[in-house]
């Protein structure tokens, strides 16, 4: 099969398209023939050898983690999923941007999915929903997010939103009109971000979501007056010290699943903002690192 494939710790120049082994599924797994891989912090941060202490991968390595495509192969004992199944899911740390990429959770992907956005869906819906159910019942309650126009973010605001909570995400101005569309009151963010939310929200706000790591969390606390009404789902390094709610991203059936009946409602659609082919993978990176995205960088397989 083609995959894309790094065989160094390194910048995008390291990234190459190589004719590689088909992998086979393990027991409990399955093998999609990829149609759309996403592209997430953690594939960059991986791939650059910046988090090689706690994610250490064998090299060479295909990045990846979240894929969507057509089941093809199914390892011993799996259920509820058959050859010729169109779903999305997560892997391992790697080995998603390829051709042929093992799930080992995945979710049958909604029809009015593009493959574009259901290969975003994986990793996003599962850390927004990990983070979300970190903060207890949404019905309303008022909720800020805190980097709401990326990927993560993105699906928090649309996935909080349909479950009945006050959405108010920050942005830069430029995606204020982005967040409006998925069902957020739109502020910036940064200094005086608390004499904005008591214009925006006079009664207070109940909860907050950090996805964006910007060093906010103490001005979260501070906002909602308890770290127990705060989670983060970037800033590892803070969440500790400050009794922050910290929700890692896991392989969970059940969170996607939940992500896939929303989609089937037409209650959350992943946002993409760039798709790149297979062999522009260094320039899907490079945006990736530059951060301040707009939804999900896709790769299309």
């Amino acid at each position: 099969m083609r995959a894309v494939r790094y065989h160094e710790y390194g910048g995008v120049e390291t990234l190459v398209v190589e004719q590689v082994p088909d992998p086979h599924p393990g027991p409990g797994e399955i093998r999609v023939r990829v149609a759309a891989a996403g592209v997430n912090p953690v594939d960059w941060k991986v791939r650059s050898g910046a988090v090689r202490e706690v994610l250490p991968v064998d090299l060479p390595a295909i990045p990846g983690r979240d894929a969507a495509g057509v089941v093809d192969e199914l390892g011993e004992g799996v259920r509820g999923a058959r050859v010729g199944d169109r779903v999305f899911g997560l892997g391992g740390v790697t080995g998603a941007t390829a051709e042929l990429a093992v799930l080992s959770a995945w979710a049958h992907a909604p029809g009015a999915w593009t493959d574009e956005e259901a290969g975003g869906a994986g990793l996003a819906s599962v850390t927004a929903m990990g983070g979300l159910k970190a903060l207890g019942p949404l019905p309303g309650r008022t909720l800020l997010i805190e980097g709401a126009a990326g990927g993560v973010g993105s699906a928090a605001v649309e996935i909080a939103a349909a479950r009945g909570a006050t959405v108010i995400g920050t942005a830069g101005e430029r995606n204020h009109e982005f967040l409006a569309s998925l069902g957020a009151v739109p502020t910036t963010y940064g200094a005086g971000l608390a004499e904005r939310l008591a214009t925006l929200a006079p009664d207070g706000v109940d909860l907050a979501l950090d996805t964006a790591a910007s060093g906010s969390l103490a001005d979260l606390v501070a906002i909602v007056g308890d770290p127990a009404r705060v989670a983060t789902v970037a800033d590892h390094a803070n969440a500790q010290r400050l009794g922050v709610r910290l929700a890692n991203a896991e392989n969970d059936f059940t969170l996607l699943a939940e992500a896939g009946e929303l989609g089937r409602q037409g209650r959350y659609t992943p946002r993409v903002e760039r798709t790149y082919p297979l062999e522009r993978i260094a320039e899907a990176h490079a945006y990736a690192e530059r951060g301040h995205t707009r939804g999900k960088i896709v790769v299309r397989v």
